[in-house]
């Protein structure tokens, strides 16, 4: 078992098998040493969780809580695209994270914070990244976040 594979356990996470795509696009890809992750959303035992609306009917916590699950789908995407060993991860360089919100909800940052928190908890100092939090009037199947990521591997 790898660093980062004892890290998740310290911290209770056991990550779910890679989701299969939805559509047409593929839920990882590699260049070089960068991996871009598709944007995943909160899925949990194979269901989709916390959908609806940031400033509607869920609450901040309730966001970042649907975040770090994006975000723990995010890293079931690295593991696969990394062969099963997480500890080849030189950094994670970006997230991008899209919150379903009302036009006048503006705390997409505390929201996007639970993807943001659980890289800088799982990786350390390479799970420090650069972000965005951006609004959406709607998410496929009603999310209420999705994250994609890009990461810098060995």
């Amino acid at each position: 078992m790898g660093m980062i594979d004892k890290r998740l356990a310290e911290l209770g996470i056991t990550l779910p098998e890679a989701a299969k795509p939805v559509a047409n696009y593929v839920p990882w890809s590699r260049t070089g040493n960068l991996v871009f992750i598709s944007g995943q959303g909160p899925i949990e035992n194979g269901k989709i969780t916390l959908q609806g609306c940031l400033g509607d009917s869920l609450s901040v916590e309730d966001g970042a809580k649907s975040a770090r699950l994006c975000a723990i789908n995010v890293l079931a995407q690295l593991k696969d695209a990394c062969g099963g060993d997480l500890d080849r991860v030189r950094r994670i360089v970006k997230l991008v994270g899209f919150v379903n919100a009302t036009p006048a909800f503006t705390d997409h940052p505390k929201v996007i914070n639970g993807a943001s928190d659980l890289m800088v908890e799982v990786f350390g100092d390479k799970g420090r990244h650069a972000r965005s939090a951006v609004a959406s009037p709607s998410l496929p199947f009603g999310i209420s976040t999705e994250v994609e990521a890009i990461i810098e591997i060995d």
